[in-house]
């Protein structure tokens, strides 16, 4: 299904959107990725959309990626005798191991981890940091606080602790559970949360075992500093501005999505921004004008993908959200601003013949009449090395992995095509030709620009640019076998 933007759009699925129906309507609204949400819902019910989507997929013979997001680990406070208390400013506040229900004075955080990390002088956020908590005093078992921000405070509400690396794993028995079954059910992308360290994606990646693609959610201080190790051990990021904006400053966060899209870019990896894009349309069919403009902001800044949550997984107008974010994306691409801040962002790198092939595919194709690149890909690196280019003409992305198409739905201007393992060039130009021409992008008297590897269906092995035509009796009787 061609889509007439190339950035691309992720949908959260939930109790709005879990029916046959709402998901067909969500992709063809503009939905290139569906979203299951591991800390919400049963594993029948993940199942079961799960199954839908492919039954989409199948129907519409359009490639639909599926990432499941892993809960993580889950810091919460433990519960009050009168469910919930107020917290004065200045007030003295005791966390500890002490199972008893807490008081206007103590409560229990059974984290004893935390403890052992906390020194004096770190900061405790409650309830999306609502209430802020300075420690003065913390051994094993407990931690003597100051109220610095006060408020209710409430059973179970979460806490963040952003000013320490936790001795947490990424992943706890929950995840670890939730990600042999989503793999066992072939999804296409884990996400992980709190990632705070590379190591914690070589945990998952090492349960995954090849069956999906690991993307890191970067929401914690520590993986903001840990970035570059984070971002080699990953196959894609997810800017979560969420959790990020209630650990550092909200005046933090928007120079960290500049600077972290830009760094995905420049590896060749796919990066979504998400969290709150637009939060009026859960409950209104209109956003506000600061949401369009934070959606641009993220499109003109490169990412190669913006995410809905609770919009459309929750909200009363899920359709509306994508088909707004589709609107934008047009708008924003077809603003030769636009184009200017691609091409001034774009910086060379990577010495290997495919950079070189894919940098010279987008300069042939900008500088002449050419109407799309296709690139033949089996593991998917020379159309994300392509994506990365940010050509000004779209991208075929050829293969004959099912799985690539998939994971290739979350990449820039990727335009997945399934086609058979071919062991000739001339072939290969041919099924370019046709894909061109059935998808719209080009007619029979335009040309194309084609790259490949030979020898075929071997990943990392791309060498050939041809510049073709798409009238297939020129092909035959001007191309190499």
């Amino acid at each position: 299904m061609r889509r007439l933007r190339n950035v691309k759009i992720v949908a959260t699925l939930g109790p709005a959107s879990n029916d046959y129906d709402t998901i067909r309507a969500l992709h063809e609204a503009g939905a290139d990725v569906f979203r299951l949400n591991m800390s919400h819902g049963s594993h029948d019910e993940i199942r079961e959309r799960h199954r839908i989507i492919r039954q989409v997929e199948k129907d519409l013979d359009s490639p639909i990626a599926i990432l499941a997001d892993l809960q993580g680990p889950k810091l919460r406070v433990d519960v009050f005798a009168n469910d919930a208390e107020e917290l004065e400013e200045g007030a003295a506040f005791r966390l500890d191991l002490d199972p008893a229900a807490g008081d206007a004075t103590r409560v229990c955080l059974p984290h004893p981890e935390i403890f052992a990390a906390l020194e004096p002088g770190s900061r405790l956020l409650v309830n999306d940091g609502k209430i802020r908590l300075l420690v003065q005093e913390c051994g094993q078992d407990f931690a003597n606080c100051t109220v610095e921000v006060g408020g209710t405070i409430s059973n179970r509400k979460g806490v963040n602790v952003p000013d320490v690396v936790l001795p947490l794993a990424a992943l706890s028995d929950k995840d670890r559970d939730d990600l042999e079954f989503v793999c066992q059910l072939g999804v296409d992308w884990l996400a992980l949360s709190f990632v705070q360290r590379a190591k914690d994606v070589f945990e998952a990646r090492s349960l995954a075992d090849g069956r999906a693609a690991i993307l890191s959610k970067i929401e914690k201080p520590a993986a903001v500093e840990a970035f570059e190790d984070i971002l080699d051990a990953s196959d894609g990021i997810m800017v979560a501005r969420g959790d990020l904006g209630v650990e550092l400053p909200v005046s933090a966060v928007p120079p960290i999505q500049k600077r972290l899209v830009r760094r995905c870019r420049s590896a060749a990896k796919p990066v979504i921004v998400a969290t709150q894009m637009l939060e009026s349309m859960i409950e209104s069919p209109m956003p506000t004008r600061a949401e369009v403009s934070d959606v641009a902001t993220a499109i003109y800044e490169g990412t190669d993908a913006i995410m809905l949550s609770a919009e459309s997984a929750a909200g009363a107008y899920p359709i509306e959200a994508v088909q707004t974010m589709n609107k934008v994306a047009i708008e924003v691409e077809a603003d030769p601003t636009y184009t200017q801040i691609i091409a001034a962002s774009r910086t060379a790198k990577g010495t290997t013949v495919a950079d070189g092939i894919v940098a010279a595919a987008r300069e042939i194709a900008e500088k002449t009449d050419i109407k799309a690149i296709c690139c033949f890909t089996q593991s998917g690196t020379t159309a994300s090395l392509t994506a990365r280019e940010r050509p000004g003409v779209p991208i075929i992305a050829m293969t004959s992995q099912r799985g690539t198409a998939r994971r290739l739905c979350l990449s820039w201007g990727c335009n997945c095509v399934m086609t058979p393992e071919l062991q000739r060039f001339k072939g290969a130009v041919v099924n370019a030709a046709r894909a061109a021409r059935a998808g719209g992008f080009a007619t029979e008297s335009d040309q194309i620009v084609v790259t490949a590897g030979v020898p075929f269906n071997v990943p990392g092995t791309t060498n050939i640019l041809r510049v073709a035509p798409c009238d297939e009796r020129l092909i035959y009787s001007t191309d190499p076998e």
